[in-house]
């Protein structure tokens, strides 16, 4: 241990004051969508009249991952999402802990039906399942797999699978859920990097980038010393934050 913690300790350098972007790049980093996407519209309705006033600037769009669950229109989020894909060349879509069980219950229904119980019900309902989480059993979790698979478009079960874990630009680190605090950051697992919460949250040691994250519900974007977390529960609180990054500057739109 005490190795790997002089290693750690080695690693840390980058506080929130000191981080920023490369010269010349803009980044607009968007929190968990959760099937809003009544929201992402209006939302990136302001980022293309945001950009239209930074042209100079090298523009980067970055999806902390969440796309579906909970709210009622996780499909035509990732319709949404496609049709980004086809018009930007600057577009990164990193991968949730929502996306990731909804493709363990696509490979092992009766092993990933929890799933169902934390927001996939809504997920496919948006996709024309209904779903009783009252009764189901292994028959009826068998027959929504088939529903789903029916309906699940090839274009959308792509998108869900080639999502990365994580992303890094200038002094930032672009993930889901954040980091274990015990390793460095290229030595992350992506179990981690999807579904970790206590012991990232409570660390208050540096990183060697400052984590920006989703995953953790506040009532407002929280900009720490190691880390800024932007998920704001935008499917119950109607607030979809896009937090802004360019030179030393961090702004939310």
């Amino acid at each position: 241990m005490g190795e790997k913690d002089g290693e750690t300790t080695a690693r840390q350098q980058i506080s929130m004051n000191g981080a920023a972007m490369p010269d010349g790049h803009r980044a607009y980093v968007i929190g968990d969508i959760h099937g809003r996407k009544d929201l992402l519209l209006p939302l990136l309705d302001r980022i293309d009249a945001d950009r239209a006033r930074h042209r100079d600037a090298k523009n980067h769009l970055i999806f902390l991952g969440d796309y579906i669950d909970r709210g009622p229109m996780s499909a035509g989020v990732i319709d949404k999402m496609l049709e980004l894909m086809e018009a930007e060349n600057s577009i990164i879509t990193l991968k949730g802990n929502h996306e990731a069980a909804m493709m363990t219950f696509l490979q092992d229904p009766v092993k990933g039906k929890r799933w169902l119980h934390y927001g996939g019900d809504a997920t496919l309902k948006s996709y024309g399942v209904d779903v009783d989480l009252a009764k189901l059993d292994e028959k009826s979790i068998h027959r929504i797999t088939r529903s789903f698979k029916k309906s699940l478009p090839d274009s959308h079960l792509q998108f869900i699978g080639m999502l990365n874990s994580s992303h890094t630009l200038g002094d930032y680190f672009f993930v889901h859920a954040g980091i274990d605090p015990t390793n460095p950051i290229d030595g992350q697992r992506e179990h981690d990097l999807l579904w970790i919460r206590d012991s990232f949250l409570s660390h208050e040691g540096l990183y060697e980038k400052v984590v920006v994250h989703g995953h953790s519900i506040i009532p407002e974007p929280e900009f720490r010393e190691n880390r800024i977390g932007i998920d704001t529960g935008a499917f119950y609180s109607n607030v979809l934050t896009c937090l802004v990054l360019e030179g030393d500057r961090k702004e939310i739109l």
